[in-house]
């Protein structure tokens, strides 16, 4: 009965394209960004979809760092940081983060969906009567924390400032609040009003807890995000950010008050009884913030080769989504069958690695790829992915920008 349950939920996922199949790349370390498919002896592949937006996985600062640590350290960390203790390095690593922003205190948690779901339940279920109040378009990991508590739950329309103080308006000032949101949204590539947001919340007595993981490291002139760009980070109740993109190795974080951070460590139980990062990983990963608070190299060119890709994509009038503001650009396909057709023709006839994007990471008829140059990526290689795409949108008949946008307008 059980197999025959879910087998039937598979076959459903399947039948509408919201299967998710998983190619094998093996990333080659140094060349960052080819990787081999499937492990053969081929030319490699280039990537166009990883979140490793600086290539700092592939730093020589980094790896030499997580070599040094493991040949130290071992590979483990032993357990909780309770059980297996607190090793040195995640006290100078949640240093180093909390510097990053301007607050009082960090901490590390395993991986960055960790970090939401487990500081959003934590503080939900601490603060009695605190209504939650939500963008419409967070993460998973942000909708999962909050789902589950039994706290009441208000969702504003996506960066609407107008909705949001209406929602906040109809509770009374001395009600708990806290406003959830994003700086960067990974699948439009568009940036949130966060100074507007802030200053509204603070209007009606509400905390702010502002997801950072995709503009930590890219943005402001130690990377510390698009708050810190704006200068408004100071007055963010909670950033949150992750280890795992831009910093390139893997690990969650919050940095706030010494209060609220002690709160999370002591009540939390997706902190407290889940096993810390190993030794190397966070050498790895202090390694890599604090290079990125020095060097500017690495976002300076991101910022470039992004400029680029996007005028040779409007060159080839492939349709970049007007909402991307960002580095993640957003090419829309509009169509789930069509979406998996393209990448794979992409991968198999022109080398080119992107994933389909389609419902529910985005809503039906809006179905994408999610492209990102990075530091690493050539001026060929991007001339290459425009004219690729191109041909690849011609081949399926997938309306070009000239098109889609056009029609859309009139």
């Amino acid at each position: 009965m059980y197999q025959a349950l879910l087998r039937e939920q598979l076959e459903t996922l399947k039948s509408s394209n919201q299967y998710r199949t998983f190619t094998t790349l093996s990333r080659i370390c140094g060349q960052y960004p080819l990787a081999k498919l499937d492990g053969r002896e081929q030319e490699p592949v280039v990537v166009w979809c990883s979140n490793d937006y600086l290539g700092m996985s592939q730093h020589p600062a980094v790896r030499e760092q997580m070599h040094d640590a493991l040949e130290t350290y071992g590979a483990g960390s032993g357990g909780s940081r309770n059980i297996g203790g607190s090793h040195e390095v995640y006290s100078s690593l949640e240093a180093s983060l909390a510097d990053w922003h301007g607050k009082e205190a960090a901490l590390v948690f395993p991986t960055g969906f960790g970090s939401n779901d487990a500081t959003l339940q934590c503080l939900l279920r601490r603060i009695p009567d605190c209504v939650v109040i939500s963008d419409e378009l967070n993460h998973a990991s942000i909708v999962n924390g909050i789902r589950s508590t039994p706290n009441e739950r208000k969702i504003f329309r996506h960066n609407d400032v107008e909705h949001l103080e209406q929602i906040l308006a109809s509770y009374p000032l001395g009600q708990p609040k806290i406003v959830v949101f994003e700086s960067i949204y990974s699948m439009d590539g568009d940036i949130a009003p966060i100074a507007e947001i802030v200053a509204i919340a603070k209007r009606y007595n509400a905390l702010t807890y502002l997801d950072e993981v995709h503009a930590v490291g890219m943005y402001s002139p130690r990377g510390a995000g698009i708050a810190a760009e704006l200068g408004v980070a100071d007055q963010v109740d909670i950033i949150q950010g992750t280890m795992a993109k831009a910093i390139g190795v893997i690990g969650g974080y919050i940095a706030s008050t010494q209060v609220i951070v002690d709160a999370v460590r002591s009540f939390a139980t997706g902190f407290i009884f889940t096993t810390s990062l190993p030794p190397a990983i966070t050498a790895g990963c202090l390694a890599s913030v604090e290079h990125l608070k020095a060097s500017s190299t690495e976002r300076d060119r991101l910022h470039a080769q992004t400029a680029k890709l996007r005028e040779r994509l409007k060159h080839h009038d492939v349709p970049v989504m007007p909402c991307s503001q960002t580095h993640v650009l957003p090419v829309r396909v509009g169509e789930a069958k069509r979406c998996k057709a393209a990448a794979e023709r992409l991968l198999h006839n022109y080398g080119v690695y992107l994933q389909p994007i389609n419902y529910p990471s985005v809503p039906v008829g809006t179905e994408r790829f999610r492209v990102n140059a990075t530091p690493n990526h050539s001026d060929a290689q991007i001339e290459h992915l425009a004219v690729s795409l191109r041909e690849t949108f011609d081949h399926f008949s997938i309306p070009l920008a000239s098109e889609v946008f056009a029609a859309e307008v009139a």
